[in-house]
């Protein structure tokens, strides 16, 4: 009987125990889950919120971007154009270069030939004047022969001035590659559009016409009968696309005022200069190009008739001292590069004529939107004439006060 009852005991003992463990093994997992599983909500809510943001963005996309990407967007056959038009600029500047490199050559190797064939041809005179025999009339017919020579490749020479021609190339390079670094400009940083393609291909025609590539029956004329600025742009240029939210513009009254006066110093003062400075190099090129020729023929003639008797001397002398003169004539005119100066100072008053052109574009322009940025402008004006803001400022204010009267010009590079 003691024996059943601790049985019992022991069983109920046991059962108790078991069921406070089976109270604690539930309690304890109902505390841990509690817990931990609130953090984990939340995390797969923020989750759940940052992918819904992400796909309505990336659908629908941002608010500033609906409203600039669509005016702003740029057109693929637009780009395309544009790099085609690069493509065609950049063979252009090597050509350029190529061919001017070769006629500055065609002026110091014809400059060479043909003063060594003028002093060959004086010293045979000399020769034949001074001996007696039957090389006397070889001579005389040799020297002949190559003053007729150094005359026909003068008068070829003096008609196509090589140095002017070699400068005209060094320009239509430095335009083209201008061209080039505008457009690379524009495909960097910009928005290209269809106007920015016509207004390439018209620069880039206006090049072509203004610096031919051949000689024959495009040739710039060498000995106009008047001096006029190179012209090297579109003389009808289109006007600006319309800037989005920019109704000032960089512009107002002070600045429209400075830019005025800026623009009759230039054509005052600058342009007027180079062109005076260019007539002058072009009389002077025109007597050297006359003289040279004429100084030959003569000493072709005196060298015909060169001997012995009182008209014989007179004839030798003509013929050594017009040899000699035509070639102090020849190295003057081609050596010192006559008609490369004619042609940068024809450049360079073509240049003030475009600056002052650029700014009467903008001025004329009622719509300040479609004017180019006042300030940009300010800033291009200032460095392309070698001076600081600053300095242009006090440019105009110079010529507000003193008028026509002013002594200084516009430009500092040149």
């Amino acid at each position: 009987m003691t024996i059943v009852l601790q049985s019992s005991n022991f069983l109920n003992s046991s059962t108790s125990c078991r069921r406070g463990l089976i109270r604690a093994n539930i309690n304890i997992p109902n505390n841990q889950t509690f817990k931990i599983s609130l953090p984990r909500l939340q995390k797969r809510a923020r989750l759940a919120q940052e992918q819904e943001l992400i796909s309505v963005f990336s659908t629908s996309g941002s608010p500033i971007e609906k409203q600039i990407s669509p005016s702003r967007r740029s057109d693929p056959l637009v780009i395309e154009k544009l790099y085609a038009i690069k493509e065609a600029i950049a063979d252009r500047v090597e050509m350029h270069r190529n061919i001017g490199e070769q006629r500055s050559q065609w002026s110091s190797m014809l400059l060479t030939s043909i003063n060594g064939i003028t002093l060959a041809a004086a010293t045979m005179v000399g020769i034949a004047a001074s001996s007696s025999g039957d090389s006397v009339l070889g001579l005389k017919m040799s020297s002949t022969l190559m003053y007729l020579a150094a005359t026909g490749m003068l008068v070829a020479i003096n008609q196509i001035q090589p140095s002017q021609l070699a400068e005209e190339q060094r320009n239509a390079a430095r335009f083209f590659q201008a061209l080039y670094n505008q457009i690379e400009t524009t495909l960097s940083i910009g928005h290209p559009s269809s106007v920015d393609v016509k207004e390439a291909m018209d620069r880039v025609l206006a090049l072509d016409k203004a610096y031919p590539l051949p000689l024959l029956g495009v040739m710039i004329e060498k000995f106009p009968s008047s001096v006029e600025p190179a012209v090297w742009w579109p003389q009808q240029r289109r006007r600006q696309p319309k800037r989005v939210n920019d109704n000032w513009n960089g512009w107002n009254g002070k600045l429209e005022e400075e830019m005025k006066e800026i623009m009759g110093v230039l054509g005052r003062k600058d342009q007027e200069e180079y062109i005076r400075l260019g007539e002058k190099a072009l009389k002077f090129n025109k007597f050297l190009a006359m003289s040279g020729p004429l100084l030959t023929g003569l000493a072709a003639v005196g060298s015909a008739f060169a001997d012995h008797s009182p008209h014989g001397s007179w004839a030798a002398m003509l013929g050594i001292v017009g040899g000699a003169l035509a070639s102090v004539v020849n190295t003057v005119e081609h050596g010192g590069q006559v008609g490369m100066v004619f042609e940068m100072y024809r450049s360079n008053a073509g240049f003030f004529q475009y600056m002052q052109e650029s700014i009467e574009s903008n001025l004329t322009e009622t719509e300040m939107e479609r004017r180019e940025n006042g300030e940009v402008f300010e800033l291009k004006l200032a460095l392309k004439l070698g001076r600081s803001l600053s300095d242009l400022r006090n440019l105009a204010a110079a010529s507000l006060s003193k008028g026509e009267e002013i002594d200084e010009f516009g430009s500092k590079l040149f």
